[in-house]
Formats: structure tokens, sequence, C-alpha cells
């Protein structure tokens, strides 16, 4: 049997204040719509809930029943109502991000860092992972955004694109080569690579260009962070493979030089995913508008992207 959540608001606000006048005035709805709604409550549940005289209503043994179970669902709904109210005005709630270590602290630390000044009470975890692990956790509702560089089904995604990415190869300046000179692709693949582990997206990527040209690469070194791929270069154990934008504190300080190469791997992207026909949480939505915004004041239009060298 169903009852219309607004009989119980009616019965509870009728309870309170044990008029059906005073009732109907705080509900801003007539009398008669007051007494009809208590009559068809009370046929609906097949009991008496008030006793009417003169002075007004009150409660039966049955209604002063029906009232602890009506008060505590209403007030459940309230606390609910006011919790999403907060949620909209970011006074409270939790934003979930999945993205690589690298992507986290070359690109997000600053912005992450930014929102949480301007929104300290919601609530921020992070999931790191490949790009297809953060996309994984999308679909698993694991996550609210995922901040990815590889597409499985585009299709699937709302995208908001955050930077471009370039893959350049690095070495310390002591490093037996010749940074003049152009190198060509068979020749890169002949020094110690230092690269990323193989399920790393970009690691992929790279060797799929290579492939695709005829030249088979084998690192001499396999890691899991972008980190310790400029670092293992910086002390001279070979020739690292990186993403330039994600390397510009080694780079910037002249511990890690690039090589120049006679060939140029297009440039990737990093974006911003949520789930197509998923509207994002209040906190999400704000996060990726206020990426958005960082990205607009770090561009120069005459220039490049100005990335926190972390």
């Amino acid at each position: 049997m169903a009852v219309k959540l607004e009989l119980y608001r009616v019965f509870e606000e009728v309870a309170r204040v044990g008029n059906i006048s005073a009732a109907a005035q705080k509900l801003y709805i007539s009398q008669s719509a007051v007494s009809q709604s208590i009559k068809q409550l009370e046929e609906q549940l097949q009991v008496r809930l008030f006793s009417r005289s003169t002075k007004g209503v009150r409660l039966t043994s049955e209604g002063q029943t029906l009232l602890e179970y009506v008060t505590h669902a209403l007030g459940l709904l309230r606390n609910g109502e006011e919790k999403l109210a907060q949620s909209r005005q970011l006074l409270t709630g939790e934003l979930i991000i999945g993205a690589s270590d690298t992507v986290t602290k070359t690109y997000l630390l600053s912005r992450l860092e930014a929102f949480h000044k301007a929104y300290p009470d919601i609530r921020i975890r992070i999931l790191n992972g490949t790009s297809r692990m953060v996309l994984d956790y999308l679909h698993g509702g694991q996550v609210d955004i995922a901040f990815a560089s590889e597409m499985q089904d585009s299709s699937v995604y709302d995208i908001r694109h955050c930077v471009d990415t370039h893959t350049v190869f690095v070495a310390a300046p002591d490093y037996p080569c010749d940074f003049g000179r152009r190198y060509s692709m068979a020749e890169i693949a002949q020094f110690p690579l230092i690269l990323l582990e193989r399920k790393a997206s970009s690691r992929v990527y790279v060797e799929q260009y290579f492939l695709s040209r005829g030249v088979s690469i084998h690192p001499e070194i396999e890691l899991g962070s972008h980190n310790l791929l400029v670092s293992l270069a910086r002390i001279g154990l070979g020739v690292a493979c990186v993403t330039e934008e994600f390397s510009q504190s080694g780079l910037g300080r002249g511990v890690i030089l690039p090589l120049k190469t006679d060939f140029e791997i297009p440039p990737r992207a990093v974006v911003m995913c949520t789930l197509r026909g998923v509207s994002p949480t209040s906190a999400a939505n704000r996060f990726m508008d206020f990426v958005s915004e960082s990205n607009r004041m770090a561009y120069d239009p005459g220039h490049s992207y100005h990335f926190p060298t972390g």
C-alpha cells in the first residue's frame, strides 16, 4: 500500500500544532485540504489517527505510534535535503580523482592545493594508476573524474582537454653522446634506454610508433615512475624517454638535456574524463571548471603552457 509522502507531511504538522486551521496556515493550504488529507490517510491506513473536539484535535494511540515513525522518516529526508543543499554549495562532499603519479605530481598538485584552499570542506581522494586503470575505476564508479591519455572508447566519455604532451629523449650533460647532432630512430634505439614499464600507456605509445617505422626498442631499464626516469638519466645510466612537460624541473636546471632527433613523435593529450550520461557531483563539476579556468590562466597564446616544476 503506497501512501503519498505529502499526506504524512500534513499529518505531522497537524499533530504538532493540534489544530486543523493552524496547520493549514503553516502549510499554506486550505483548511478543507488539510481535513481531506487526514481523512484520506486514515482511510488508507484503516485507523483513526485523531480524536476531534471543539478545541482542536488530539492523537489517538494509533496516531501517536505512527507519529514516532513519521517524525523519524521525515527528519531523515530533511537531513538528506540539507546535505544535498550543502553539497551544491560545496560546503561538504567528496571528490575522488583517478590519475597517474606523474599527472598528480606535475599537473594536478598545484590545482589540488588551490582547490583545497578554496573549498576546504570537500574531502579529496586520489586513486593512482595508468590511464587504462583509472578509466576502469571510472567505469566501476570508484572515481568521479579520470585523468587519462589513452581512450579505449571515447564515445562513452565526456572529455575536457587539459594539456598536450611531447615525448623527448634525455641524458645527463656528460653522457657520451653528441647533443649537437640529430639522431635517427635506429640510432636512438641503440642507446641503453630507460623506459617506463610495459603497461604504461606512454611506453606503449612510443613502442608502437617505433614499430610502425620498422624499429624495435629494447630498454635496459624499465621503471614504474616517471621521476625515476629522470633520476637515472641524470646519473648517467642511459638515455631516458620522458614527457617533456613533466620533466621541466630537470630540464630547467640543466641536470638532463634533450637529444635532438630527425623525427618527432606526435604529441598526446592529458584529458579529464567523466562518464557520458552520468551527472557528476557538484564537487566534481566545480573541480573540472577549476582546472579549465587554471588552464586558461596558465596559457599564453604567444608561447606555451607554464607547468609547475614540482
